[in-house]
């Protein structure tokens, strides 16, 4: 039991020593840190057994790509700085199973361009069981990055990049001052993402990149300050991405292009099934065309290739954008907290299908910037608007903006001293307004409808005037805040 127990502290990061070994009789003691270390046992090995320095000034590249070349599997770095100056190349159908890990001590000084560490697999089938080949799970399954720091030193330089892989599990992974942090492309299935700090990078956080992928996970983790954007996804094909527990800010440079804290650009591919969820998400306002969360589908041709997704509990501000959906389908977006968007909170466009339940989208007076706060809905259809409460938009032509929609259901939302007036149908068909509060000084509209036709108004308590082109809406049982 002892030995056992003993040849596993190789495994466990020096700050947690002065731990409870079990004696031969099983009872225990108490050993101090300096104790532990001198019982390590000779089989614990580490990089620097294999002829690496980690004095930050020798290359390292040679004997960390040899000691991977050798099967060695369990790559751990001692504290140390470790200088690469190109990819560590782990191709695992090679070379089995393998993991790089540390206690977090240990600083890899990426001077070459490419990743740090690029996994290479074999695997081309899903994540079914079925069509995982036997040699997938006998060499290539599961590698790990843990417990490391990943500083770059070139503009091309790359923390982890992954291919082909099942099953890759990065946690506790800070990377910073690279062009990327996490780069996944080609193919890759059930990936997991956790405890990481991406941070200060060139381009982008954590970047899906003409990939193929289903079943991600990134959680509780910091990607603040990426110039390309926190999460990105462009020209992929993915199922089931899960967002969640993140703090995720900060990721647009001002002289870069349009980006977004989160960005689903598909215009070529497709994103579907998955959640954005528990998340803060925020800054910079000052960047051009800046969100926090944007998706990008297809276009108007095919406004159907991002979609199937909740965007949930999250907390949002300080961009020009909040929430930006273009050629969308199929998205909830439920009990969310925005505010402080420069230009819209919600700007949804060409998008079907989308059901905006409960969210605040306020003004907290402690909040003094000059925003906009707009809620604009264009050339959509089918969407269910539900218990929004909307306060104090300015600049903008009313609280809730629809134009050239048709099939909208809007009932039981609050609208509250916004500027101009409350909700705006512009060339809406089909749709409706009921049972909301919508509470304007005397000189706004409530409710304005101009073009279209086949709407209905009933049930509302308002205050300010409800204009009403001729033929296009049918009004009852309104009642007038006097």
């Amino acid at each position: 039991m002892k030995s056992k127990f003993v040849s596993m502290l190789c495994l466990i990061p020096l700050s947690l020593l002065g731990l409870y070994l079990l004696s031969d009789d099983d009872s225990r003691i108490l050993l101090s840190q300096e104790q532990v270390v001198k019982r390590k046992p000779t089989s614990c090995k580490t990089v620097l057994d294999y002829g690496v320095r980690g004095d930050g000034k020798t290359d390292d590249t040679a004997a960390i790509q040899k000691m991977v070349n050798a099967s060695a599997g369990s790559l751990w770095f001692p504290r140390g700085r470790y200088r690469l100056t190109k990819p560590i190349v782990i191709d695992l159908n090679k070379v089995g199973p393998t993991s790089i890990s540390g206690d977090g001590t240990a600083t890899i000084l990426m001077e070459g361009a490419g990743p740090a560490f690029l996994f290479k697999g074999t695997h081309g089938g899903t994540a079914s069981p079925k069509t995982v080949n036997p040699v997938v799970w006998e060499k290539e399954r599961t590698p790990m990055v843990d417990g490391i720091e990943i500083v770059g030193k070139h503009p091309e330089a790359i923390g982890v990049a992954a291919t082909k892989t099942m099953q890759i599990t990065i946690t506790r992974l800070v990377v910073r001052r690279a062009l990327h942090g996490i780069h996944l492309y080609e193919r890759n299935r059930n990936v997991a993402i956790d405890d990481c700090h991406l941070y200060e990078n060139e381009g982008v956080g954590i970047y899906l990149d003409k990939l193929n992928l289903h079943q991600v996970n990134i959680s509780d983790s910091h990607i603040s300050y990426n110039k390309g954007g926190g999460i990105v996804v462009r020209e992929s094909e993915i199922r089931n991405i899960q967002i969640g527990n993140c703090d995720i800010e900060g990721n647009m440079g001002q002289e870069t292009p349009p980006t977004a804290n989160i960005l689903f650009d598909v215009s070529k591919g497709s994103l579907r099934e998955g959640a954005i969820f528990g998340c803060t998400i925020q800054h910079t306002h000052n960047a051009p065309d800046s969100a926090n969360v944007r998706f990008v589908g297809n276009g108007p041709q095919d406004p159907r290739k991002v979609g199937n997704f909740a965007i949930a509990d999250n907390s949002m501000s300080d961009v020009a954008v909040n929430i930006h959906l273009k050629h969308a389908r199929g998205v909830t977006i439920t009990g969310n907290t925005l505010w402080q968007a420069y230009e819209h909170n919600l700007l949804i466009e060409d998008s079907s299908y989308i059901v905006l339940g409960a969210n605040l989208l306020d003004r907290n007076p402690d909040y003094r910037a000059k925003t906009k706060d707009a809620n604009v809905f264009q050339d959509c259809s089918d969407c269910t608007l539900n218990g929004l409460n909307i306060r104090e938009t300015r600049e903008v032509r009313a609280g809730l903006i629809l134009e050239n929609c048709e099939r909208m259901n809007i009932t039981n939302c609050s609208l509250s001293e916004c500027e101009n007036g409350g909700i705006l149908f512009k060339n809406v068909k089909q749709s409706r307004i009921s049972d909301c509060l919508i509470t304007e000084g005397s000189n706004h509209f409530a409710i304005r409808v101009n073009g279209g036709g086949q709407n209905q108004i009933t049930d509302n308590l308002v205050s300010g005037t409800v204009e009403i082109e001729e033929g296009t809406t049918a009004t009852n049982n309104n009642v007038s805040i006097k």
